[in-house]
């Protein structure tokens, strides 16, 4: 009907007006989050409460029932009876965060290329490695330069030792990729990211877990400065030329004495405290005497992180793990 307005037409076209109006100019649907905007992804992003690996786990085993190994009191003086135990992670030193960190990604980080100087015993990948993904240290630093990344879509872990970027991809000493939901190991005597073989990242202090959570649910990791040419389940490797049964093998584990008085120290160290009587924590590499591992947030407080420094190494003693794999 010429010269008369169709109701109908009027009010389609205007909706898809509004609609238009609507839309994000990026194209996302209306309400949507923009790529890299969400919370749950990107450095020290929150797994609220998911815990790697299945519950029987040795990393996820209570172990404050578990006989005291018989050569306790030589492997504890071996490490430092009188030795502070040592956060090695907080939120400022030298100018910013630091210890281990991580970074969580999903399905949308596309896999790049690494290349290993141990290949032999490393998981060729590729690895989802996003861009400007957090090294330890900072991309300067001359030290363990490790790269960590938990697909948490795939529930994958993926590690790198030494890790340097090269043109699209990666350079690295070493690298593991870890299933999250297997409790499968290295093959006997292969490394890892990490000296004894092991996983790095369910072994760390992470504040999700502390300050969101207010539990730890797992065993801790561990460095000392001499270790034994052996290595205890579930570790798979060794990093030492001394065969001396006085020396600590990876895959040591030790715990907090069940008797260690907990009160008065800051709530945040009393879950990491906890953690140390329950869980206990694993001997993983060569470093610093009683070094705790941890991931850097800006978020610690660092003097409640130093009141752990209390503690010395003769708070703790040696739980009956095994078996002992001499070379």
């Amino acid at each position: 009907m010429s010269g008369m307005t169709n109701p109908l037409a009027v009010f389609t076209a205007c909706l898809g007006l509004l609609l238009l109006a609507c839309a994000p100019a990026d194209g996302n649907p209306a309400g949507s989050l923009p790529p890299g905007s969400d919370p749950d992804l990107g450095p020290g992003a929150s797994l609220h409460g998911r815990r790697p690996f299945p519950d029987d786990n040795p990393w996820n085993m209570t172990v404050d029932q578990a006989p005291v190994a018989a050569n306790s009191d030589i492997l504890i003086a071996s490490i430092g009876v009188g030795t502070a135990l040592h956060p090695d992670f907080g939120a400022d030193y030298n100018g910013g965060p630091f210890g281990i960190p991580y970074v969580v990604v999903d399905h949308q980080t596309g896999g790049v290329a690494v290349t290993f100087d141990y290949a032999d015993e490393s998981d060729p990948g590729p690895y989802p490695i996003p861009p400007g993904a957090p090294i330890e240290g900072g991309s300067n630093a001359s030290g363990d330069r490790h790269v960590l990344v938990v697909d948490r879509e795939s529930w994958k872990l993926y590690e790198l030792f030494s890790a340097y970027p090269a043109g699209s991809g990666w350079q690295a000493g070493s690298g593991a990729i870890f299933d999250l939901n297997s409790n499968a190991l290295r093959p006997a005597g292969w490394t890892s990211a990490d000296a004894a073989g092991l996983p790095i990242f369910p072994g760390l202090v992470r504040y999700d877990e502390v300050v969101e959570q207010g539990e730890i649910l797992h065993a801790l990791r561990f460095t000392a400065r001499f270790t034994r040419r052996a290595y205890l389940s579930p570790a798979r490797h060794y990093a030492s030329s001394d065969t001396s049964s006085g020396r600590p093998p990876m895959g040591l584990r030790v715990r907090l004495k069940a008797g260690f008085d907990l009160r008065g120290y800051p709530v945040s160290a009393q879950v990491i405290l906890q953690a140390l009587k329950t869980y206990g924590m694993i001997l993983a590499d060569n470093g610093g005497d009683w070094f705790l591992s941890g991931a850097p947030d800006a978020r610690w407080d660092d003097g409640e992180l130093n009141s752990l420094k209390q503690l010395r190494g003769g708070d703790f003693e040696v739980v009956q793990t095994g078996p002992l794999t001499l070379p």
